[in-house]
C-alpha cells in the first residue's frame, strides 16, 4: 500500500485508468467480432458500417495508449481483408 501523498494519489489515478482501458478494451473486442460475424455471415454492407465505427474506436484506443499503434493497424488490416473476402465470395 502507498504511503505517501503523492503515492496515493497515483494509486487512485490508476484505479480509475485501468477501469477506463479496461471499458475500451471490452469495446473493441465487441466491436471487432460483431465485424468478423457479419462477414462470416456474408452481411457485407452491415459488416463494413461496423468496420468503419470499430476502426475508429482502434484508433482512438491507439491514440489514448490503450493498446499499441501497430495493433490496432493490425486489427483493422485484418477485418479489412475479411470483408473483402466475403465481399468477393458473395460477388461469385
Amino acid at each position: 500500500m502507498p504511503n505517501t501523498a503523492s503515492a496515493k494519489k497515483r494509486h487512485r489515478q490508476s484505479l480509475v485508468r485501468r477501469a477506463r482501458n479496461r471499458s475500451t478494451r471490452a469495446t473493441l473486442k465487441t466491436l471487432v467480432r460483431q465485424v468478423r460475424d457479419a462477414a462470416v455471415a456474408g452481411n457485407v454492407q452491415e459488416g463494413e458500417a461496423r468496420f468503419r465505427l470499430a476502426s475508429k474506436k482502434l484508433d482512438q484506443a491507439a491514440s489514448g495508449k490503450v493498446i499499441h499503434t501497430n495493433a490496432a493497424a493490425r486489427v483493422k488490416s485484418r477485418l479489412s481483408a475479411a470483408l473483402k473476402a466475403a465481399k468477393q465470395k458473395s460477388a461469385v
